[in-house]
């Protein structure tokens, strides 16, 4: 489903965020991604979402090369994906329901459809009941939820979240991780990065170790 072939990136000479990077995702799969800060956990992420484009390589997704979707049509390409960025980014002053429905807004989904998605992934994060709060209301861990039921809204086949429990305690951080197999048990290819190893111990079972930008092990458990 996701294949990448020799992915190097470069920000500045003569450093390698990315060093040869060749990886095969099936559909279904749940990936980790981990390893230490600045190992390039997230550069990898953003190439996949196309966000960045690599210095050199391929990358592979449903059998189409998305290195050479025009910039105008890259959106066809993210209809297929949620993303829970590191920063969350949401929208301060919208209310929690425009926030998550902003996704479907933008396909041209109905009003009355879009209400009873944006209820229905709300209630999967147990936040139906914030739907009309503001972002600045809720906590962090909420805040969070906010961010993963935008993510799956649109019932993506491809999730990918950078740094999904940074800055949660383990209770939550494990509830969010739980949260995400729901959603892969449901179909969709999930791969996390996460420097956070008692999340891996506990859920990992496909696990990849970047360290100054290439992968030095990988694990199947």
């Amino acid at each position: 489903m996701i294949e990448l072939y020799h992915i190097w990136k470069q920000y500045q000479k003569p450093d390698w965020a990315l060093s040869d990077i060749t990886l095969h995702v099936e559909k279904g799969d749940f990936y980790f991604i981990t390893g230490p800060s600045g190992s390039g956990k997230t550069t990898l992420l953003k190439i996949i979402f196309r966000e960045l484009f690599p210095t050199q390589g391929q990358i592979i997704i449903d059998g189409r090369n998305i290195l050479r979707i025009p910039d105008h049509k890259i959106y066809k390409l993210r209809r297929t994906m949620g993303i829970v960025f590191q920063d969350f980014r949401l929208l301060f002053h919208k209310r929690v329901f425009d926030n998550v429905s902003v996704v479907l807004q933008v396909v041209g989904i109905p009003r009355k459809d879009i209400r009873r998605r944006v209820f229905n992934a709300l209630r999967m994060v147990n936040l139906h009941h914030k739907m009309w709060e503001y972002p600045s209301h809720l906590s962090y861990g909420e805040q969070q939820r906010v961010a993963i039921a935008r993510a799956v809204v649109n019932n993506p086949k491809i999730i990918l979240a950078d740094e999904p429990t940074g800055n949660l305690d383990t209770e939550l951080a494990f509830e969010i991780i739980g949260l995400f197999k729901e959603i892969n048990k449901q179909g969709a290819t999930v791969i996390i990065g996460t420097h956070d190893r008692e999340l891996i111990r506990h859920f990992g079972n496909k696990i990849l170790f970047l360290y100054k930008g290439k992968f030095i092990r990988k694990e199947a458990l």
